[in-house]
């Protein structure tokens, strides 16, 4: 099997390098392009199913994909970012000052619990919930999953046997094409983070 995994173009609000997560945000002009871009890289490639979560910012870049294979999106709440509670639309210099102890996890790059939101492990949760579904598919068939950065980065580490704490060190940039191949006792990462469509 084949999977593609699409983080959602940019917002207006994506910009200051805050945590968005459960905030629901329309794409920005400079989002729909991203996502049109990306629509026209993968106009030849076979997609027989699309994911997305339910969230407008990844629900409409995988629309835009979607409208070129004239297939659906399955809308999937396990996809939804992760919920960062208090510390939504904050800077990680913000967090600094009002969570330290947070910060201090964050920067060493362990998993972390977001006061009134969601652990890490929950989140981790929801992605396993999530390709638990993905086994009804047969192995030559390939899907289109538009998500977030959280719910990327933690498919790819579970699809190639990763750590949890790994993580928070996977780049996955707005509009990056993933490409994560299945075989029985082994996946293989065929292609991570690649903006090429945007240049």
């Amino acid at each position: 099997m084949k999977i593609l995994l699409v983080r959602h173009g940019i917002t207006d609000l994506h910009t200051g390098d805050r945590f968005w997560g459960r905030t629901d945000m329309p794409l920005s002009p400079a989002g729909i392009k991203q996502a049109e871009r990306l629509r026209d890289r993968l106009a030849a490639q076979k997609i027989d199913a699309v994911y997305a979560s339910p969230l407008c910012r990844a629900s409409k870049t995988a629309e835009i994909i979607a409208a070129g294979h004239n297939l659906d999106v399955i809308s999937r709440d396990d996809l939804c970012e992760c919920d960062f509670g208090e510390v939504e639309g904050l800077t990680f210099d913000e967090i600094q000052v009002k969570y330290p102890a947070l910060a201090e996890e964050l920067r060493l790059r362990r998993t972390g619990a977001f006061p009134g939101g969601e652990t890490i492990e929950q989140l981790n949760e929801r992605v396993l919930s999530f390709l638990k579904t993905l086994e009804k598919h047969r192995p030559e068939q390939t899907l289109l999953v538009v998500a977030h950065g959280g719910p990327v980065r933690l498919l790819i580490c579970n699809l190639l046997g990763l750590g949890l704490e790994h993580w928070i060190q996977l780049r996955v940039d707005y509009a990056s094409l993933s490409i994560v191949e299945t075989y029985p006792g082994m996946n293989i990462l065929d292609l991570f983070n690649d903006v090429s469509h945007l240049k």
